[in-house]
């Protein structure tokens, strides 16, 4: 009897029990749900035997995202990855973890599929980013607590903002900073405010009428003041006047617009089990030993990005110094191995027996290295065995261009996933 079609899109839901690894692999084996077969390529290293399957096992034209998830981070997947391993691999209440959280795609998606989300990240804005839409206020909240804040209040501002904000535009901003630091000191933050301290977040800058600032870098980072300056010079232009209110109001609305009430049952009732640290990912006591279902996350790549420096500007918002928050910056593949090491040990502990990894890395450097063969030693050497590497090809001509070769001119073009596995016993 031919394997049932791994299929993405199906209410996973409806699920009542997790594929096996090796139903999993067949089933990888035999997908051609876009018209496709899968290919099956030799590992980089041929020392090490791991197949490596190619094809387009996930598309965003197919199945779009949830709006939830239209929060700009930088280096972050997109959430059709985590769902694609979520839904087949787990079921109903287990446990599914993102050592590396960011902006809380894992966290998102498994709390949309009725998971238990666990997310840890070494940067606080993580949370901030990620705990409010688990807990989604109505709209009317929103818009009637945006309507009662004093924003137009005389106040002293940060001048050198001024190469990104208006004047009247920077005041508000730093009465609504002053508020939120505010609640947050006497512990009176409600969801309403969390959620619009990560919308304001969100909206700091970027390159359309849709953030607080003027034309800047894309949203998922902050430039320095010095390369503002330079940007307004080139481009001739000023900061206009925003109104943030309606910036805010405007982004809540684009959020919340799918967000259905099954769904919303289901992030509250994740929000009460769900541990959001703010820590290292290769020292997680908060997570009890052999507990984990499924992880799925995307590491800290090489030396392509810069966490600390691009959020500068929202760490500020925060009330966080960026400087003392300790991001992990890379420059050789030793040291990141090395530390991706400590973090698979850590994995290995929180697992349950039999539960996998599904760890997604690029080529960095232009192609020229291919993190998975530095994952597969590491992950081997902290006791997990890897299973495959699973590539989601995104409009290649040729299988040979996955490998880095043709394409690699403007950063990572695949997504490239090393699923790993707790063996039992």
């Amino acid at each position: 009897m031919p394997n049932k079609q791994l299929s993405l899109f199906s209410d996973s839901r409806e699920e009542k029990a997790p594929v096996s690894t090796d139903d999993f692999i067949a089933e990888i084996e035999g997908f051609d749900e876009f018209g496709t077969p899968t290919e099956c390529l030799a590992f980089p290293d041929p020392q090490l035997k791991i197949p490596v399957y190619v094809n387009e096992f996930w598309t965003s034209k197919q199945r779009a995202a949830h709006s939830l998830q239209e929060i700009s981070y930088r280096a972050c997947f997109k959430p059709q990855l985590p769902r694609f391993f979520i839904a087949r691999l787990t079921e109903n209440d287990d446990i599914v973890y993102d050592p590396f959280m960011g902006r809380g795609t894992t966290v998102i998606e498994a709390a949309l599929l009725g998971r238990t989300p666990v997310g840890c990240d070494i940067n606080p804005l993580s949370s901030i980013l990620t705990r409010p839409r688990l807990a989604p206020p109505d709209l009317a909240e929103i818009r009637e607590r945006l309507r009662g804040l004093d924003l137009e209040k005389k106040r002293d501002i940060r001048e050198e903002l001024l190469v990104f904000y208006h004047p009247t535009t920077l005041q508000a901003i730093t009465n609504l900073r002053e508020y939120l630091l505010g609640r947050g000191r006497t512990g009176e933050e409600d969801r309403v405010d969390a959620w619009i301290r990560m919308a304001a977040t969100n909206r700091l800058t970027g390159h359309s009428r849709g953030f607080f600032s003027v034309y800047t870098m894309p949203p998922n980072q902050a430039v320095s003041v010095e390369s503002q300056k330079k940007i307004n010079r080139q481009r001739n232009q000023f900061p206009p006047l925003r109104d943030v209110r309606e910036i805010i109001l405007r982004k809540s609305q684009s959020l919340l617009k799918k967000l259905q009430p099954e769904e919303s049952r289901l992030l509250y009732q994740a929000a009460g089990k769900t541990a959001l640290i703010a820590g290292s990912s290769d020292d997680t006591p908060q997570i009890k030993s052999h507990s984990v279902r499924l992880a799925v996350t995307s590491p800290p790549f090489l030396d392509t990005v810069n966490y600390q420096g691009d959020n500068w500007l929202r760490c500020w918002f925060n009330g966080i110094d960026a400087k003392q928050i300790p991001v992990w910056q890379f420059q050789s593949t030793s040291d990141w191995a090395e530390k991706m090491t400590g973090v698979f040990r850590e994995l290995h502990r929180v697992l349950l027996p039999g539960g996998l990894v599904a760890f997604e890395v690029g080529e960095v450097r232009g192609g020229k290295v291919l993190l998975e063969t530095f994952v597969a030693p590491a992950a081997i050497e902290a006791g997990l065995k890897p299973l495959m590497v699973l590539v989601n090809k995104q409009n290649f001509t040729k299988t040979s261009n996955c490998w880095g070769v043709d394409n690699l001119g403007k950063g990572t073009n695949t997504n490239r996933i090393v699923l790993l596995k707790k063996e039992p016993g």
